[in-house]
């Protein structure tokens, strides 16, 4: 269900000069980002290979730390967290849509889809409705016993799109999404990915280098070594 829309507002997602590098004797692959991200605000991120795309989704889940800055996510900053409290923050506030999907093959379709459900200690009967609820989203009702080997590509990076959005998160980040599917199927997948974000009042993030994929966001920004800036400045 749709979030209530008289909560009280705040950002989804803030950032203040951050900033990563591996090596101190070697350049950032960025710094100095500033980023306020609204919910129910769309946002793709375009730039060149090797920019640190990918390494800044996993920093804005907590999976690695930034260099330099701050992040707040869902009005928690998440440097001064143990680990524990930001894989906690991350499973709640996070849905992570992978370009190599990362479904499960020994487990259902169904199963896959009530993962994080069963990481949050969701009971069973909210489990099974809420998991239903996202499989007749995604169009896959029918295949909810079916194992990954038995689906088509399309079918799985759905898989995946129900997984990152059945426990309704605040931030949802996908990372290339659709660049190992045809253009139809892929066309498919973006719309979905769009409406269920925007149903769930959440915000989103999509790392893309397709400029066809990323004009579906609500704005499109381009990292480089000067940072994050509009598309404009590039065009």
């Amino acid at each position: 269900m749709p979030r209530d829309e008289g909560a009280p507002k705040r950002p989804v997602l803030r950032l203040e000069n951050l900033g990563k590098r591996y090596r101190s004797d070697r350049a950032p692959l960025f710094e100095g980002l500033q980023l306020t991200l609204a919910a129910g605000e769309y946002l793709a991120i375009m730039g060149e290979s090797g920019v640190g795309k990918s390494t800044l989704l996993n920093v804005l889940a907590g999976l690695e730390a930034p260099s330099a800055g701050r992040i707040w996510l869902d009005g928690e900053e998440l440097g001064p967290l143990s680990d524990d409290a930001r894989t906690l923050q991350r499973r709640r506030c996070v849905g992570f849509v992978f370009q190599a999907f990362h479904v499960l093959p020994y487990l259902t379709v169904a199963q896959n889809v009530a993962l994080p459900l069963e990481l949050l200690e969701v009971g069973a009967a909210e489990r099974a409705l809420r998991t239903a609820d996202m499989l007749r989203a995604v169009g896959l009702e029918a295949a909810a016993n079916s194992f990954a080997r038995e689906l088509s590509g399309g079918e799985v990076q759905r898989v995946a799109i129900a997984r990152a959005l059945v426990h309704r998160p605040r931030l949802v980040l996908a990372d290339e999404p659709t660049g190992n599917l045809d253009p139809r199927t892929a066309g498919q997948i973006l719309a979905l990915l769009r409406d269920q974000i925007k149903a769930n009042a959440g915000a989103g993030i999509l790392i893309t280098h397709s400029r066809v994929a990323a004009e579906t966001a609500d704005r499109i920004l381009i990292l480089d070594a000067a940072g994050l800036s509009p598309l404009s400045r590039v065009s």
